[in-house]
C-alpha cells in the first residue's frame, strides 16, 4: 500500500508542479474567495510541515524561500513529502495527534496532504487558464470516500457549508469541486 501511496503523491505533485510552471499572473483571482494563484501554493506550503511534525517525529528540512522563488519552494517541499514516502520506515510509522486520531503515517500524508494537493489543482488551474481537469477515476474515489462523512467535514469549515451548483452532464472534476463546496463554473471574469 505504501508504494500506491507514494505513486499517488508523485502523480499529484507533478501534475500540480505542471500548473505551477504554466502561470502567468501570479496574482489572477483563484476560486477561494480572496485567494489568488500565488495564494493556492503558499497555501500548501505553509500548512503541511506544521501538520507533519505535530503528529510524527518528521520534520521536512527548511526551503527555499516561497517570495523569492514559489516553484523552488514548491519543488523543494514535493521532494521532501516524496522521500518520507518512499523512506522504508514510513511503512510502519504512526500519526498521532489529538484532532486525528491514530493512523498509519502514509495514510495521514495520502488523506490529508496529496488529496489537498490533488483539489487545489483545480483552484490554480482555474485561476490561470489551465486544463483543469482532475483525474476522474481519483476524482470518483476521493468523493466516493467523503460523501460518507459528509456532515463532519462541513462541521470542519474546511469544504464550505453546502455543496456548489451542478448541472445534470457534470463530469467527476465537478462533482469533486461541487462537493468541497466550490462553484465548478466559476471564473475569474
Amino acid at each position: 500500500m505504501t508504494n500506491e501511496i507514494a505513486e499517488a503523491h508523485r502523480a499529484a505533485s507533478a501534475t500540480f508542479t505542471d500548473r505551477i510552471k504554466g502561470v502567468t499572473d501570479w496574482d489572477a483571482p483563484a476560486p477561494v474567495a480572496g485567494w489568488t494563484a500565488r495564494s493556492v501554493v503558499e497555501h500548501l506550503l505553509e500548512w503541511f510541515p506544521g501538520m507533519l511534525a505535530a503528529g510524527s517525529d518528521i520534520v521536512l528540512p527548511e526551503g527555499p524561500d516561497p517570495k523569492a522563488d514559489l516553484l523552488a519552494a514548491w519543488e523543494h517541499q514535493r521532494d521532501a513529502v516524496q522521500a518520507v514516502l518512499e523512506e522504508p520506515a514510513t511503512a510502519s510509522s504512526t500519526y498521532s495527534h489529538p484532532a486525528t486520531g491514530d493512523m498509519p503515517l502514509p495514510v495521514m500524508i495520502q488523506n490529508f496532504y496529496t488529496a489537498d494537493v490533488f483539489m487545489h489543482t483545480w483552484d490554480l488551474s482555474r485561476a490561470t487558464g489551465q486544463d483543469d481537469r482532475l483525474d476522474p477515476d481519483v476524482a470518483s474515489g476521493m468523493l466516493a470516500g467523503m460523501e460518507p462523512i459528509e456532515p463532519m467535514l462541513r462541521a470542519s469549515g474546511q469544504f464550505g457549508t453546502a455543496r456548489g451548483p451542478l448541472r445534470e452532464d457534470a463530469d467527476a472534476t465537478d462533482r469533486l469541486m461541487s462537493f468541497i463546496g466550490r462553484d465548478p463554473y466559476w471564473t475569474a471574469s
